[in-house]
């Protein structure tokens, strides 16, 4: 038996902690409540409590990793969890602004100082050519 996604979909208020979870914008529950407590969740330009209602036409910014912002509009509520590309598709609509070029820059340099491997212990080799090199051998 299939379900049918757009049947679970309702414009009834929700509450936020649910919703985040149901549209996969969190990967909990818990995480949504931890996330809305530590601020780094804001409808409509105000920090909200976990238990506020959210309700289609809510604009909803999550602060994510590095301070990138993510900033969506609620198109629909659903109680139920669904496949996360339905839920993507049907509960919400991305509306964040394209990165600037400092955020570009800043995100390149990042990417650029991180380190290539995993760090690892030098091998026979390696220790014979740092014993070598510096005049020990």
């Amino acid at each position: 038996m299939t379900r049918m996604p757009d049947a679970l979909v309702s414009d009834k208020p929700l509450r936020l902690d649910v919703w985040l979870d149901v549209a996969c914008l969190c990967k909990t529950r818990s995480e949504a409540q931890r996330a809305i407590k530590g601020g780094k969740v804001e409808v409509n330009g105000e920090r909200p409590k976990q238990n506020r209602d959210v309700k289609p036409g809510d604009t909803i910014t999550l602060t994510r990793p590095l301070g990138r912002k993510q900033v969506v509009r609620v198109k629909a509520t659903a109680e139920a969890h669904m496949p996360k590309a339905e839920a993507r598709a049907l509960l919400f609509e991305d509306v964040t602004p394209p990165p600037t070029p400092e955020e570009l820059a800043f995100l390149q340099l990042l990417k650029d100082t991180r380190p290539r491997g995993p760090v690892v212990a030098p091998d026979k080799r390696a220790r014979r050519e740092l014993r070598k090199l510096k005049g020990r051998d």
